[in-house]
């Protein structure tokens, strides 16, 4: 069972639009994950019924017992985030500024404070219209530990994978370099970068390049609206040959994405022309996969 996982240096690129492209193409035979849980939105083109939701408790947050809290400020005092604020002459916790480093609790002298994982998001196990399962998850606005989300995501969709004996899980990537990112490109088996003919889409293609080759994977690359500047588009053709990444196709600028994606489809369902150019780009990534052993 393969991993492909579809990531981009930076926002903007068209990533999640390709992504949703090929988990139609692939249908039946994947199972579908959407690691960019800071900003999900592969439901909006797989149309998933959000069945089996799951709580997704982490990281750590002070809470203080106001009727154990003697009102001594020491917690207030001792605090480097300043996530204690006096609000209605009570000590109260800044879920927002809390680091969850404890200290606060440690110096209590009524032990009024204690520490619990929150409720920081939500994961899904849907199904989706092209006839198999999507794992995607929600993150709470302003909550920590995306990481280890994508990794809940990434886990489930595996499992699944091997369960229902798919050849592939597909995975959407967070963009950029973060621990998102990180944890979207363990264990994959092939990474496909999409990127866009910009000064700064090159910059951000060669950053997040620098981390695909620490984790040793083989990988391939998109050029979106690939003639909006040719000079550039040149450039990342040299950089992917220098590199011995695959060039898997040049998509030329067109509105129809736009509007493919306004209709709720893909757009290799929606343009025939722009279908067919990803449709190859699809057998080359399961051609480079063939030939790529599994991760230990």
């Amino acid at each position: 069972m393969k991993e492909i996982v579809v990531i981009s240096g930076k926002g903007g690129t068209g990533k999640t639009s390709i992504t949703a492209s090929l988990a139609y193409l692939g249908g039946e035979d994947l199972i579908v994950a959407d690691c960019d849980v800071d900003a999900a939105d592969m439901h909006l083109l797989m149309a998933p019924d959000f069945g089996k939701p799951e709580d997704f408790f982490s990281g750590e947050l002070a809470y203080i017992d106001q009727d154990a809290c003697i009102k001594c400020g020491k917690c207030q005092a001792v605090c480097r985030f300043d996530a204690i604020p006096i609000i209605d002459s009570q000590y109260v916790v800044d879920p927002l500024g809390c680091e969850g480093c404890g200290y606060c609790a440690r110096i209590c002298p009524t032990e009024a404070i204690t520490n619990s994982q929150p409720n920081v998001g939500k994961c899904f196990i849907s199904s989706i219209r092209t006839g198999t399962t999507m794992v995607h998850a929600r993150l709470s606005i302003g909550a920590d530990n995306s990481g280890k989300l994508v990794a809940k995501v990434k886990n489930e969709a595996k499992a699944l994978a091997e369960i229902q004996n798919k050849i592939a899980v597909l995975v959407d990537g967070s963009p950029g370099v973060g621990c998102p990112v990180v944890s979207s490109l363990s264990g994959a088996s092939f990474t496909v970068l999409v990127t866009e003919p910009t000064v700064s889409g090159l910059h951000d293609l060669r950053r997040v390049y620098e981390l695909v080759k620490k984790f040793g994977i083989k990988a391939g690359c998109i050029i979106n609206k690939g003639d909006i500047n040719p000079e550039v588009s040149r450039e990342i053709k040299d950089f992917l040959k220098e590199e011995n990444i695959v060039l898997l196709s040049e998509i030329p600028y067109n509105v129809k994405f736009t509007e493919a994606m306004t209709n709720g489809k893909t757009i290799v369902e929606y343009d025939k022309d722009l279908g067919k150019i990803i449709s190859e780009s699809w057998e080359k990534i399961l051609r480079a996969t063939r030939s790529v052993g599994d991760p230990e």
